[in-house]
């Protein structure tokens, strides 16, 4: 770190001791008087020789004046002597126009000779500036080392974050920002704030061009810090997103992973997960089971539902509150469907198991009293000459039911979920349920 901190102000030494640009030159203002005063025009040529013989760039410069207008010949070596001259002899007064007949000097000695000057020149700003490099590097490396120590401050810092993944951003950041402080305070104690605008335009520019380039990435990357921070899901929560349902093993900067309920594992991106509609079906333990019954269509409506009631208000695994509905939903040419729910606690019941459950007793209960399924109807019209009485067709009797002992969760699948969710340090998820 330090060797690039040093870099960067190598480099930008040179930078720091050249001279500022020259200015744009000017126009002569004021009024043109209409006297043609040949004293005024002595005094003007008086005034630009001496400003001539005063500034050693100008040596080869000569200049003549004639009714105010000033013309200037000879040759120089760079073209901003000129702009500089033209500035200059703008500002004396009298002066009506400029008119620059002055050239680049095509000598090679005088050309080398200026070369020379000015590498000297800038070489002797550089000498003169390497006490403030060298403060200006001592100040950049204890800053940058502060920040790097307070980056590594890893139990202050997962004390102010709530996971893993802040506090390593805020440890970048600790160290990005140290980074920054260090160049700005650095060159400007070398005088270089023109380099640093140029760096931090050209970083602006880069940061543009990458954000476009990994919008994935980044969109990927805050959706895992808003999900770290909001926590939507546990731990061994069982959760759907876009039609995949599973129980939720961990989450990572890269996606979540979730295993099905036939054991497979399915990772899924974290910008996905953050604006998908997504279900939650463990984060309140109250949830309600639905079945549907088919009766017949002739029977007693009325009291087939509060059969369905009363069997559902007997069910240990049902709570009592809220209480149990039922309703008749679709009615059809050959039955009628009774729709019946009631709630279970997922704390102690698998929900799936209760469901099934709650069919088997309902559908035995209906038909103990009768409400049979009604058989499909097929109208069948048949011409005979000897009519003879069919027997009467007799509906098989249902086997006696046997009750489903255990309706707990399944604990192999959950000991299967626990041995998927060792700890690897990746994990961003609170390992305890909110209260």
């Amino acid at each position: 770190m330090i060797r690039a901190l040093l870099i960067l102000l190598a480099l930008a030494a040179p930078v720091a001791a050249q001279a500022p640009d020259p200015a744009v030159p000017q126009v002569p203002s004021g009024a043109i008087s209409t006297q043609d005063n040949q004293a005024t025009d002595l005094a003007i040529l008086a005034r630009i020789s001496s400003i001539l013989a005063q500034v050693p760039e100008f040596d080869g410069v000569s200049a003549r004046v004639d009714a105010g207008i000033v013309t200037l010949t000879g040759e120089v070596t760079e073209q901003q002597t000129v702009a500089r001259l033209e500035t200059l002899l703008a500002r004396v007064e009298g002066v009506v126009a400029i008119e620059d007949r002055v050239t680049l000097s095509t000598d090679l000695g005088t050309r080398l000779v200026s070369v020379r000057d000015r590498f000297q020149t800038r070489l002797t700003a550089v000498v003169a500036g390497l006490p403030f490099m060298a403060l200006g590097l001592a100040v950049g490396a204890v800053i940058v080392l502060a920040g790097g120590w307070l980056s590594r401050r890893e139990r202050a810092l997962a004390g102010i974050a709530p996971n893993p993944f802040i506090a390593g951003f805020l440890a970048q950041t600790i160290r990005l920002t140290a980074w920054i402080v260090a160049l700005v305070v650095a060159l400007d104690l070398m005088g270089a704030r023109a380099l640093l605008g140029t760096l931090l335009g050209a970083a602006g520019i880069f940061g543009l061009s990458l954000s476009f380039a990994a919008r994935d990435t980044i969109e990927g990357f805050v959706a895992t810090m808003l999900l770290s921070l909001r926590q939507p899901f546990n731990p061994n929560d069982l959760i759907e997103v876009n039609g995949l349902r599973g129980r939720v093993i961990r989450l990572t900067s890269r996606g979540t992973t979730l295993l099905t309920l036939d054991g497979n594992h399915i990772r899924i991106p974290n910008q996905i997960i953050y604006k998908a509609v997504l279900t939650n079906y463990t984060r309140n333990p109250e949830r309600r089971f639905m079945v549907d019954l088919a009766i017949d269509p002739g029977a007693d409506l009325g009291r087939a539902r509060d059969v369905v009631l009363k069997t559902l208000a007997g069910m240990d695994f049902v709570l009592k509150r809220p209480e149990p509905v039922a309703w008749l939903d679709a009615q059809g040419p050959e039955h009628v469907v009774i729709r019946a729910g009631g709630w279970v606690s997922q704390d102690g019941t698998d929900f799936d198991l209760a469901r099934g459950e709650a069919f088997r007793l309902l559908r035995h209960a209906l038909d103990a009293k009768g409400y049979l399924i009604p058989e499909p109807i097929h109208r069948i019209r048949l011409e005979q000459t000897d009519a003879s009485e069919a027997p009467a067709a007799t509906r098989p009797s249902r086997p006696a039911d046997r009750r489903l002992s255990d309706l707990g969760p399944d604990a192999a699948f959950e000991e299967m979920v626990e041995r998927e969710r060792i700890d690897d340090g990746r994990d961003l998820l609170n390992p305890t349920p909110r209260g």
